[in-house]
């Protein structure tokens, strides 16, 4: 093997580097096409062909193999202050959705209805009331019972709920 990196190293490194533009690159496929050479040791030899040739036809089969990956896997993107990391996986969010949602589903039918049209909905008390067809009161106490209700259910694991449901 030393004798093989002392022989075509410095050539192969020179051609992957025109390659690739990257030494970092450029190295690994270095590394990788005498790796290649020493697990296939027993086929190399002169007399089967240029070692040589062998040796550049693996480092281009590499960088073709390296290129053809980062083609179909997605861009990795440094952290900078134009691409902000991420601050939360948004898995938390679609949870707390569905749980937000399933507790308003179990509410009795006026009080969820009070409730999709003035949070949801953007409603002011008189709109909820008029569009109802509720004095504003109704819709003041049903919603104060609701969020009461509300709180009780999230408050509770949902095991609780199903076992005293």
């Amino acid at each position: 093997m030393r004798t093989l990196y002392e022989q075509h190293g410095g050539a192969l490194l020179g051609y992957a580097m025109r390659i690739t533009g990257d030494r970092a690159a450029a190295e690994d496929v270095l590394q990788e096409t005498l790796l290649r050479a020493w697990r296939h040791a027993g086929k190399l030899s002169e007399s089967s062909g240029s070692i040589r040739g062998w040796l550049f036809t693996v480092a281009r089969n590499v960088m073709t193999d390296a290129a053809r990956a980062r083609s179909v896997r997605p861009q990795e993107v440094a952290e900078s202050p134009v691409t902000v990391p991420t601050q939360r996986d948004h898995a938390d969010t679609v949870v707390d959705s569905v749980v937000a949602l399933d507790a308003l589903r179990k509410l009795p039918g006026e009080q969820r209805d009070v409730l999709v049209e003035i949070y949801f909905g953007g409603r002011s008390v008189a709109e909820t009331a008029e569009k109802l067809g509720i004095p504003p009161g109704t819709v003041k106490s049903r919603t104060h019972h609701a969020m009461k209700n509300l709180r009780r259910l999230l408050s509770r694991p949902a095991i609780l709920e199903e076992v005293a449901g």
